[in-house]
């Protein structure tokens, strides 16, 4: 038996392989696009399923499709959202800009797999019906991130927010030296260092859920140039109604299609928020690497649970594995919205052309942010132990906190103990008991740490 056979499309002939379910369009965009041998997401390849499963019912209820086409129609392209088939889709992510490869691609496989002995359905005139790549594409970019975010990135941020919020309740008591400029500084609490993060991560939250609103306006309906040439008049508003239904989010028809399809401003804009997240995750990996400096050279403030061998050459080395990872993981987003930037700007006139681009580049962003975020949650941020003895042990011999004696002393006689201190390598309690009139028990209670940390003028 042949491993091949014969596909036709409207340029011709064209060998396919025998088991594929796609058809020649698919073929030649794999001959023509031998460039990353990446495939497109599977995230995208789905939503382009839903939109072709709303279509045939929308079609169907509109009286333009007939129910049993629709219907083959409909449980192929369920097949395809259930993650079946998923080798059909082999087209490089590098392709046609419009990403009408894809969208082909698709149609092709749902055809072959609605088709039965007594039952023909074409790929364009049956499974796009109403519908062309240049707003099926942009569709389904939208679709996808807000499924994702929706999904899988939202609750992931929740999660590490919770678990730093979690460990900072239980280090509230740990006081620690502050650090600017990676020098010394006054004293704050570790759970006011983890608050922080975790604001920056509730902030990334609420950055993301505003973003959706964009992502809900869809160029579904827009057809070919933003017009809507050969889509019924309420193809558009029954479409996002469908697509609702299935997903539920909630989403519209974009105010203008022109804008849909020239434009990909919302995945610029999501970008934009996924990479101040990745600036934000770039942050606390490397806190936690700075705390778990160490253990013997280093700050070790914190001991992070051991996950692997830290050296081939180096027996007992540890190193901060997830840290490393989420922070190269963050480099790559950043770098992904850098591309997504000028991909963005590519639209020229009635349609962007760089869409499959902007579908991976987004779609990997989201999916590695996800990730990072649960494994640092667990097990990095709720699983570190504080090495209390090496907090304590600097805090008190801190010059910094001479700074709690400013409003008392002045600056310059506050300065002068804090050298002196320094470099006596002395507590700057009792150097300040020494250098100036104030007794000890004053000293004492102007000088704690832990009311430091509290804010306010020292009395």
């Amino acid at each position: 038996m042949s491993d091949t056979r014969i596909e036709r499309d409207s340029m011709g002939e064209l060998e396919v392989p025998a088991e594929a379910l796609y058809g020649a369009q698919t073929q030649r965009a794999v001959n023509n696009f031998p460039i990353s041998g990446q495939p497109m997401p599977a995230a995208f390849i789905q939503a382009i399923a839903r939109i072709k499963l709303a279509a045939a019912e929308v079609n169907r209820d509109l009286e333009l499709l007939d129910a049993p086409r629709a219907k083959a129609i409909m449980e192929a392209a369920k097949a395809l959202i259930d993650g079946r088939h998923g080798d059909q889709f082999p087209i490089d992510v590098f392709q046609t800009g419009s990403g009408t490869s894809s969208n082909m691609n698709v149609n092709e496989v749902i055809a072959h797999l609605a088709s039965t002995e007594g039952l023909k359905v074409g790929p364009n005139d049956h499974v796009n019906m109403g519908q062309s790549s240049n707003d099926v594409v942009p569709t389904a970019i939208h679709l996808a991130a807000a499924l994702e975010v929706k999904e899988r990135l939202l609750p992931a941020l929740e999660a590490l927010k919770n678990a730093i919020e979690a460990k900072a309740g239980e280090v509230d008591d740990v006081v620690k030296t502050g650090r600017t400029h990676l020098m010394d500084a006054m004293p704050i609490r570790m759970s006011q260092e983890l608050g922080g993060w975790a604001s920056q991560v509730g902030q990334a939250i609420e950055r993301l859920r505003e973003g959706q609103q964009r992502l809900s306006r869809l160029a579904q309906g827009g057809t070919a140039v933003g017009t809507g040439i050969n889509a019924h008049p309420e193809f558009a508003s029954r479409m996002a109604d469908r697509l609702s239904e299935q997903t539920g989010l909630t989403l519209r028809p974009n105010d203008s299609f022109f804008a849909s399809l020239g434009s990909q401003d919302a995945a610029v804009e999501l970008s934009g928020h996924l990479r101040t997240y990745a600036c934000a995750v770039m942050k606390i990996s490397n806190d936690l690497r700075w705390m778990n400096s160490g253990p013997l050279a280093g700050l070790g403030e914190i001991e992070l649970k051991a996950l692997q061998p830290g050296s081939s050459i180096m027996p007992g080395k540890v190193n901060p594995v997830i840290p490393e990872a989420a922070a190269q993981a963050a480099a790559q987003v950043i770098g992904l919205d850098s591309a997504i930037t000028v991909a963005g700007q590519s639209g020229n006139f009635q349609l962007n052309v760089m869409l499959p681009l902007i579908a991976n580049n987004l779609l990997t962003s989201i999916t590695l942010m996800t990730n990072v975020s649960m494994l640092l949650a667990d097990p990095t941020i709720a699983t570190f132990q504080v090495r209390r003895d090496n907090i304590e042990a600097p805090l008190s011999r801190n010059p910094i906190l001479v700074t709690a004696l400013n409003s008392v002393i002045g600056y310059d006689a506050a300065a002068a103990v804090a050298k002196k201190a320094y470099q006596a390598g002395r507590p700057i309690l009792d150097v300040a008991e020494e250098e100036t009139d104030l007794s000890r028990d004053e000293l004492e209670r102007l000088l704690d740490p832990d009311q430091l940390t509290r804010g306010g003028i020292p009395e």
